[in-house]
């Protein structure tokens, strides 16, 4: 036996057993022991280079060594509609139904940074997710919620810190200590300009207010996921797999040199970054990406950036099945699709899962269609024996040759990006946007010529379909209610102490003073975040994108 395999293996058995576990019986359906991991009894300099043990260097199969023995990924469903208040709802039922994190989803306009009673908002006010336009608004969303004893997510990037000041003041107003927060905010403005393209600022202005934020996060918030890399929406754009790898883990390392370039010591901040994948429908494809994306991450971390800490070595990672794959046509079968895709992301070892709803594709999720997506992860966790053994597919020929040509494909589009100048010239120039579009082209390509068959929608199709689930229906006065709740607020403000925390934020965007306590000062202040948003674009403009040909 190789003597690294075998100190390998005796140090992953001592962690394990030193690790707390869940009490759960962690046996067969038909009562027989299941080991909690499988390995070669001899291994190999391959094996400890490439996969080793759960817990251990590179990480390719899993973080912990024992994985969802010690703890369940979090249960988080994206949610968000209407008013606050309705959402606020909607978190209460779902916590009550056995959720374990939050996620909130926005409006259009609170995306952009428009308030509700913006003229560009009109006909947008809470349709696709819960419109916040200020400290108030947040108030209300988080009303009867203890920011102190619940992970909170929130998928916004281009008005992010301002969401994050809106949070912060609440969880203070609550009484928490901002320092033992634990959350994450998504914050990734370079797939904005990659793929889903809810910007504001440029991107070198944009860079700047992650770096101020991950500069803050560091020092004041240091259990808080300051960032949340997302490859999901470049995989919702077109890309396939490899590039959504790629892209996603090539931004990650472009936050990493701005952080190391303002002057902050890499294992100060690096152990809060998280990143965010999407699960599609090639399910093995899928795993085999989950597993490169730790092997790769750790490894540049370590030879390149010079990481120290296994903190910063550990790629953890959220992940929402794939809102591309869902179909209006015959919805139901979404259901399936969702499960395929949730037990593709547990396999590959995700520290947090978002299940879509069968309905995505018709209407906001329905309370009915959000349940079952919430027990869509329930029946993974407690029924299939898929969490019952950490990395359950490791050493399959297939596994391990589709995770090494992920690696070495994805290594090829770093040597591409850094030829044409880093990922910020890369985008200037297009080039992630046109890699997108020529991959969906070919995928619909090949649906349309039924090479890929797309149940219900290109093959066994039923004519005449009627729609029978419940859809969820917006009312009509939402919009007139946020607009009504925003004047009540500007009428009974302090108005002159909010222009002078608005001068402040656009003073400090002329200099080098990070942004971020102001931004909070502003939020107290009951700043909106349309008025947040301008006093910075005095000085940083909007970014308009190049034609992509």
């Amino acid at each position: 036996m190789d003597n690294n395999f075998s100190k390998a293996a005796q140090k992953w058995k001592i962690d394990a057993a030193s690790s707390s576990q869940r009490e759960y019986s962690f046996k067969s359906a038909s009562g027989e022991d299941v080991d909690l991991l499988y390995y070669p009894e001899n291994g190999n300099n391959n094996y400890s280079e490439k996969l080793n043990f759960p817990g251990q260097y590179p990480y390719t199969r899993g973080i912990h060594p024992n994985l969802y023995r010690g703890k369940l990924w979090t249960m988080r469903q994206f949610a968000g509609f209407g008013t606050p208040a309705e959402t606020n709802q909607r978190f209460k039922y779902l916590l009550s139904q056995g959720q374990t994190g939050l996620s909130v989803a926005f409006d259009m306009p609170t995306l952009m940074g428009y308030d509700a009673d913006h003229p560009i908002a009109t006909g947008e006010v809470g349709v696709c997710g819960v419109a916040i336009s200020s400290l108030k608004d947040m108030e209300i969303l988080f009303d009867g919620i203890d920011l102190s004893q619940i992970s909170v997510s929130m998928t916004i990037n281009g008005p992010a810190v301002i969401i994050f000041a809106f949070y912060i003041a609440v969880a203070q107003k609550q009484g928490a200590d901002i320092s033992k927060l634990n959350g994450t905010l998504q914050n990734d403005i370079l797939k904005e300009f990659i793929a889903q393209k809810e910007w504001i600022y440029p991107p070198a202005d944009s860079m700047r207010i992650i770096t101020d934020m991950i500069q803050y996060c560091t020092t004041e918030m240091p259990k808080y996921n300051s960032i949340s890399v997302s490859g999901y929406h470049i995989r919702e754009a077109g890309s396939t797999a490899i590039q959504e790898l790629a892209f996603t883990l090539a931004d990650g390392f472009c936050y990493v040199e701005h952080a190391l370039e303002s002057g902050l010591n890499i294992d100060d901040f690096a152990p809060r970054l998280s990143f965010f994948f999407n699960s599609h429908l090639d399910f093995f494809e899928e795993i085999a990406k989950f597993r490169a994306a730790r092997r790769i991450w750790a490894t540049v971390m370590k030879e390149k950036y010079h990481a120290k800490s296994e903190r910063s070595l550990k790629l953890r990672f959220h992940t929402q099945t794939a809102g591309f794959s869902l179909t209006a046509q015959q919805p139901e079968n979404n259901i399936s699709r969702t499960a395929f895709q949730a037990l593709a992301a547990v396999l590959g070892g995700t520290q947090s899962l978002h299940t879509n709803s069968m309905d995505e594709t018709l209407a906001l999720p329905s309370q009915k269609a959000a349940e079952i997506a919430l027990r869509t992860q329930q029946l993974i966790a407690f029924e299939s024996g898929a969490a019952n053994v950490v990395d359950p597919l490791g050493g399959s020929w297939y596994i391990e040759s589709l995770t090494d040509k992920m690696e070495i494909e994805t290594l090829k589009y770093f040597d591409k990006i850094e030829e044409l100048g880093g990922v910020i010239p890369a985008i200037e120039m297009g080039y992630f946007q046109r890699e997108i579009a020529e991959a969906a082209a070919d995928y619909q390509r090949r649906v349309d010529s039924k090479r890929r068959i797309v149940v219900g929608v290109n093959d066994f199709i039923k004519d005449e379909e009627e729609i029978e689930i419940p859809i969820l229906k917006m009312r009509k006065d939402i919009e007139d209610e946020q607009i009504k709740s925003l004047a009540i607020l500007r009428n009974s403000r302090k108005n002159n102490n909010v222009d002078e925390k608005l001068t402040a934020i656009t003073c400090a965007s002329r200099n080098s003073e990070n942004l971020i306590p102001l931004i909070v000062e502003a939020a107290q202040s009951y700043a909106t975040l349309g008025e947040i948003v301008d006093s910075m674009k005095v000085v940083f403009g909007e970014w308009q994108e190049v034609a992509v040909i």
